[in-house]
């Protein structure tokens, strides 16, 4: 059973638009940030359903929040997690559009 399109958008919070991630893109690539009880399935699901592509792999990485000062007070950075979907060939998504 499909889930509704809305939980779709709550599974993929943003494009990650870096140059490691643009160089990515000549490989059928995409990087997406993503919430931290998000899966594989789920996430494959969600980029299928919203952008019309057929995702052949996902790699997921939990990057860890550093330690920083804040103003002067020391604090801690979130932990992100990132989704890097790799789509069948001659395919491609065009994250710079938006939805």
């Amino acid at each position: 059973m499909a889930a509704p399109k809305a939980l779709h958008y709550t599974r993929l919070t943003s494009p990650i638009i870096t140059e490691k991630s643009t160089m990515l893109s000549e490989f059928n690539k995409v990087v997406f940030r993503v919430p931290l009880d998000a899966t594989k399935p789920q996430i494959k699901e969600a980029v299928e359903a919203l952008f019309n592509v057929n995702v052949v792999g996902v790699n997921t990485i939990v990057v860890k929040g550093k330690s920083k000062f804040f103003r002067g007070v020391p604090g801690k950075r979130s932990d992100i997690k990132k989704a890097i979907v790799t789509l069948k060939d001659g395919q491609s998504i065009d994250v710079t559009t938006g939805l």
